[in-house]
């Protein structure tokens, strides 16, 4: 079976890894990379999501810029900390040949899927904008998609970048609400799972020699990353976040999901907090279940996740 897919992105270390899965995976058809601001502001993600395809050889792969902020609240600075000032480990880049598509993301988004109903996939791994924008320009998108894959949020797991908010939701709370609760059919991907799940120096360096100069960038940035891990969570690899969407939609044996209810706190001490509330349960009030019924993952076979990534891009 092959899968269509749309990859919503901000590249990002994680990010290059689960992008060459997207430009790499025989069961995947990329039908275009879009990018927004998150791990890098857009325009540093753009020139990554280019860059990353022309390395694989895809330099045919529509790439869209998009949101460059949030909805409503004000934008965090990049996490030059974690993937670097470049988004890539800080190593040196070879220029960029292609240039991306004249069209927003939110756009490329809406046409693609009109000119395939019910065909298509959307994959997003950074904060939700795009997602958001593409909505709102066609709100009967929700019944032309196939499905929507979201890395991000957490149900137990806590923050990781605040003690109760994921990256993504909290970089833009608002938008995260609206696309969580259209009433799509979607499954939560989040720090639940991806936290389970690392990518050792053995899986790299088997990425690296199975990936040419595309292979080389991946394991020069993956070094930095995996500095920050070190610290961060005292493990010797790094957590594949983005990689783990692919691997749900490829390979859903390996996890195990749950139906609930999901909500985004906007405001406040929690901003960005996902809350679920497991389909079927009864609370003291029925406002926790307002929401459209998703799917939540909740438990990984991690070590069999990252060897799958080695696989694939080894």
């Amino acid at each position: 079976m092959r899968h269509p897919i749309i990859f919503d992105t901000d590249p990002g270390v994680d990010d290059a890894q689960a992008i060459a899965i997207a430009l790499r995976h025989p069961e995947l058809e990329l039908l275009g990379l879009t990018t927004t601001y998150g791990n890098v502001d857009v325009a540093t993600a753009t020139h990554n999501a280019l860059l990353l395809a022309e390395l694989a050889g895809r330099g045919d792969v529509p790439v869209a810029q998009g949101a460059a902020a949030p909805l409503v609240k004000r934008r965090c600075p990049p996490p030059a900390h974690i993937h670097g000032a470049n988004g890539l480990g800080d190593i040196s880049l070879p220029p960029v040949k292609g240039r991306a598509d004249g069209r927003s993301a939110a756009q490329f988004i809406v046409d693609t899927v009109n000119a395939r109903p019910g065909e298509v996939t959307l994959v997003a791994v950074g904060p939700l904008g795009n997602l958001a924008a593409a909505l709102q320009l066609d709100p009967t998108l929700i019944e032309r998609v196939k499905q929507v894959v979201i890395m991000g949020g957490s149900i137990r797991e806590g923050g990781n970048v605040t003690p109760v908010a994921e990256a993504n939701m909290f970089n833009d709370p608002h938008a995260a609400s609206r696309v969580l609760t259209a009433g799509w059919p979607l499954t939560l991907v989040g720090l639940d799972v991806t936290h389970r799940c690392v990518l050792t120096a053995e899986h790299m360096a088997r990425i690296e020699a199975g990936q040419g100069e595309l292979g080389r960038v991946l394991a020069g940035s993956y070094a930095f990353y995996r500095d920050f891990y070190r610290t961060f969570l005292g493990i010797d690899g790094c957590c594949p976040h983005d990689s783990c969407a692919l691997a749900w939609l490829l390979r859903p044996e390996l996890f195990t999901t749950a139906r609930g209810h999901l909500a985004v706190v906007t405001e406040g001490d929690a901003e960005g907090q996902t809350l679920f509330a497991p389909e079927g349960r009864d609370f003291i009030d029925s406002r926790w279940s307002r929401t459209p019924a998703v799917d939540a993952c909740l438990g990984v076979d991690g070590e069999a996740v990252s060897d799958w990534i080695a696989d694939v891009l080894a």
